[in-house]
């Protein structure tokens, strides 16, 4: 891996044997802020409890503006993040998010860091309306055992992973999102929005960051399928 600085001054990562960046190389934080919280948290603000999914925890940019924005307002969260193969740790301690999103006299270095450092395949209590549980494993042989209101899908892009959108993948993810709750992605292709509406999803393309005309979001329809034990308190867990 590589260390890259993108647009807005912030960090990615290069993966040479994917030839892909982690991030849009035109602002990693700038994506990820219109992309899963913009397009995906601040769709669900009314909520005060939430249940996160993320596909591809990756450097932990996305967890790490989750848990800010839930210090911030009366939100509870719940945040399951998927992810193969973890960055480095080393890798980590050179990441600049921290330094970059800080706000006042908020230091999110302890918070980036404590997302790091919490155990696999376990709940941690980051912060107090903040509860992680990271799983180390493989979406190709992975079914949810929980239920979310929020599906962050942070896989890298089809062109480079497609075996990652395929149609069982699509699926066993989006019936375990909860009804009225929210799938947002970067991408916007077309095989991704028929799969999302043939699966009861209201499919909308809305503005992107910069380099990126649009992204996708998709509002699982009340009515569809029910799929099991709903998310509607703090600390649903997961089978």
């Amino acid at each position: 891996m590589k260390l890259v600085i993108t647009g807005d001054g912030s960090h990615t990562l290069y993966v040479q044997r994917l030839n892909e960046h982690y991030h849009s190389t035109y602002g990693a934080i700038t994506e990820s802020e219109q992309v899963y919280i913009r397009n995906g948290l601040d769709v669900l603000q009314d909520r005060q409890h939430l249940t996160v999914f993320e596909v591809g925890l990756g450097t932990g940019l996305n967890a790490l503006l989750t848990a800010m924005a839930v210090a911030e307002r009366d939100l509870a969260v719940t945040y399951y993040a998927l992810e193969k193969y973890p960055v480095d740790p080393d890798i980590i301690a050179c990441l600049n998010y921290p330094a970059m999103v800080a706000r006042g006299n908020c230091d999110p270095g302890p918070l980036f860091s404590d997302i790091h450092r919490a155990p696999w395949n376990e709940f941690t209590m980051i912060r107090d309306r903040f509860r992680l549980h990271k799983i180390a494993g493989d979406i190709h042989d992975f079914t949810p055992g929980f239920n979310y209101d929020l599906l962050y899908f942070d896989a890298f892009a089809p062109g480079k992973q497609p075996d990652m959108w395929t149609e069982d993948i699509m699926r066993r993810l989006l019936h375990r999102l909860n009804p009225g709750g929210v799938f947002t992605t970067y991408c916007v292709k077309g095989a991704v929005r028929k799969l999302l509406k043939e699966n009861g999803l209201k499919v909308l393309k809305v503005p992107g960051p910069p380099g990126k005309r649009e992204i996708l979001r998709g509002i699982k329809e009340v009515g569809s399928a029910e799929c099991g034990i709903r998310s509607a308190e703090f600390g649903v867990g997961s089978k």
